[in-house]
Order: C-alpha cells, then structure tokens, then sequence
C-alpha cells in the first residue's frame, strides 16, 4: 500500500512539474466578454477578467495588502504598411484595500470619476475590481469613417515589492502574479 501511495505521489508530482502550464491552464487568468460601443462623442470599451482571484492573493488581501490590477489598452489606426499607427495608450488600474478594524473593502477604479467604493462584501468588490465598464478609449473625432481599427487589451497584477526582511513572512506574494495574453480586436470604424 505504501509503494502504491508512493507511486501515485511521484506520478502526480511529475505531472505538474513536466506540465505546468497544462497542470494549471484552467486557472490562468483571461479576459472575457470583450466589448465596444460608442456614444455620439466617444468609443468605450467593456470587459471582465476572469480568474483573477486565487486562494493566495485572498489572503493577501485579507491581510491588508493593497493589491492593484492594471489595464492596458492601445488603439491603433491600420493599414495595408507594416506599420499601423498609434492613436491611444491607456493605462489604468483598479485598487483594492481591506481594512480589517472595520471588516470593509476600498476598490478605486482610476477610470471612473467618482469616489473609493467601499463593502463589506467580498464578491461585491471582486466585481468591481474585475468588470471595465465605460472606459473611455478615445473621441470618436478621433477617428475617421470607413477606417479600420485594431484595439488590444490586457490586464495583469501589479507585482507587490515588499520590503526585504517581509519577502520571508509574505512568500506566497510570488505565486499570484498574473497577466493575461493580449486580446485583439478588428473593427470599422
């Protein structure tokens, strides 16, 4: 029975060590339900970020550590050239703090012009930190009719540089970075 139990913790051990990125794909952080609309002045773009959350960053963030996710989106002009042309670069983030005295959540989202949202639920502000509703990508005078366009989105966790003597405390920071791939979308303008 031993050997048994032996056997099947190496054949595992094996598994994930020879095929991480397999081992774990499912629990790789995507974006998904990737949108864009437009008012009569402006284009904005909607989208949610699946996966973000795992059991270590929870715990860090229960413990008090701020912990942003970053949004990059970049609007280029296309062309028949090898080169296409750069209308807009954003960067922008949202923020999440705990506070454990009085058992709320802080979320501030740059891309809106409002106050901090402030629960005291969790899932409440793990949908404010993982859904992008109107970001301003850019005035539509911008833009020329009948061009055609390509958006590319990505979000990733900001790393979290502790200082030295907490990197001993704190190891698991290092096991809930994540970035997505670049999501690319085509469209006429």
């Amino acid at each position: 029975m031993t050997r048994f139990l032996f056997a099947i913790v190496f054949f595992i051990t094996s598994f994930i060590f020879v095929f991480p990125g397999g081992a774990f794909a499912r629990d790789k952080a995507v974006l998904s339900h990737i949108k864009l609309a437009n008012t009569r002045d402006d284009l904005f773009a909607y989208f949610k970020v699946e996966n973000a959350f795992n059991e270590k960053n929870i715990q860090a963030i229960e413990n008090g550590i701020s912990t942003s996710f970053t949004f990059y989106i970049t609007l280029y002009k296309t062309s028949s050239s090898l080169f296409d042309k750069k209308i807009i670069d954003i960067k922008t983030r949202a923020t999440i703090k705990y506070n454990s005295m009085k058992e709320e959540y802080t979320v501030v989202c740059e891309w809106k012009d409002a106050p901090p949202l402030i629960t005291k639920s969790f899932d409440e502000a793990k949908i404010w930190m993982t859904q992008i509703d109107n970001l301003k990508v850019v005035p539509l005078g911008r833009l020329v009719k009948g061009d055609k366009y390509r958006i590319r989105i990505k979000a990733e966790l900001e790393k979290v540089t502790l200082p030295l003597s907490l990197h001993y405390v704190f190891f698991f920071v290092s096991y809930w970075d994540f970035e997505t791939d670049w999501y690319v979308i085509n469209f006429t303008y």
